[in-house]
């Protein structure tokens, strides 16, 4: 396992415990600090705490990594539960936990909150930490990921259905995840090129993350968030959720989409306005597909630097 995940860069590897589990993550430390408080002596470096997508781990932000680093910031990439070198538990992949987990990783960082900026299934993470865990969060940055009380409406859209046949693909049992960390199926490489935009993924990325899914039961932890939100339309446990995601979010954030994004439409505008309540921005990046961070990493990292620098 330390070999496919504890991959070699300007950051170091750390496992904390949180939630009841163990977790993985790659940081690095800011080049420069915050001046000091004059009376209270040095600052720690406000902390910024990476979330990856589906099907990636930690490694899809290494780019932004030692940028933001140099910026001043701590930085933090997580492999969340069940992916890489974080504990792949039978269950707990519901947003309550998921949620918990961050806001349990943050505090094991010893930092009081951190700046959340999610991917993907990352950024759904992201959104549930806001509403449910708001104390760990100081400001949320999210990337090809709408707001959860979006995200079945974006998916009756023509460009969210090929989002909504993946979801549904994800439902049957066995199958998927099998195929998924087989690399003879192809499924991996199949779903990298059909939500891209750009010669992305390259022979390297994918045997990266191809490696890295292989590690059992990682492919079928990483469905497993699939299967709880189409499960969970029908559940209490769901509509709590659902409550709860209507709780305004008065930190600042930030959403990122890719201009070219094939499953994963631009929300409409002012469509939030009664649940975010603090500073909002949306930027589009012009030719980017669904991976965002890795087809225009250079374009990523200045929308989150300037973004953060405004905070």
């Amino acid at each position: 396992m330390t070999a496919a995940v504890d991959l070699p860069g300007p950051w170091r590897h750390q496992r904390v415990a949180a939630n009841g589990a163990r977790f993985h993550v790659a940081v690095c430390e800011p080049e420069h600090r915050p001046p000091p408080t004059p009376g209270h002596g040095p600052r720690p470096a406000p902390l910024v705490l990476l979330l990856h997508g589906f099907p990636q781990f930690w490694w899809s932000w290494r780019h932004q990594l030692p940028a933001l680093a140099a910026a001043g910031y701590r930085v933090a990439a997580l492999d969340m539960r069940g992916y890489g070198g974080s504990d792949k538990t039978p269950d707990g992949y519901d947003p309550t936990t998921l949620a918990a987990d961050v806001a349990g990783v943050v505090k094991a960082l010893g930092a009081p909150d951190a700046v959340l900026v999610g991917h993907g299934w990352g950024g759904y993470v992201a959104w549930a930490t806001a509403a449910l865990r708001p104390a760990q969060v100081s400001a949320l940055a999210t990337v090809a990921a709408p707001h959860p009380t979006l995200m079945f409406r974006g998916l009756r859209r023509p460009a969210g259905r090929r989002a909504l046949a993946h979801l549904l693909r994800m439902q049957v049992p066995f199958l998927p995840e099998r195929r998924l960390a087989d690399p003879t199926s192809g499924m991996l490489a199949e779903h990298l090129v059909a939500w891209s935009a750009t010669s992305y993924p390259d022979s390297a990325t994918l045997s990266t993350y191809q490696e890295a899914l292989a590690l059992w039961p990682s492919s079928h932890c990483a469905l497993e968030y699939h299967r709880w939100l189409a499960r969970s339309r029908l559940r209490a446990d769901g509509r709590a959720f659902r409550d709860a995601l209507r709780r305004p979010v008065d930190v600042p954030v930030l959403e990122v989409y890719g201009g070219r994004d094939p499953a994963v439409p631009v929300p409409r505008d002012g469509s939030l306005d009664r649940i975010l309540t603090g500073p909002h921005t949306r930027v589009t990046i012009p030719g980017a597909g669904h991976f965002v961070p890795e087809e225009a990493p250079e374009e990523t990292t200045a929308a989150l630097r300037g973004w953060l620098s405004s905070l």
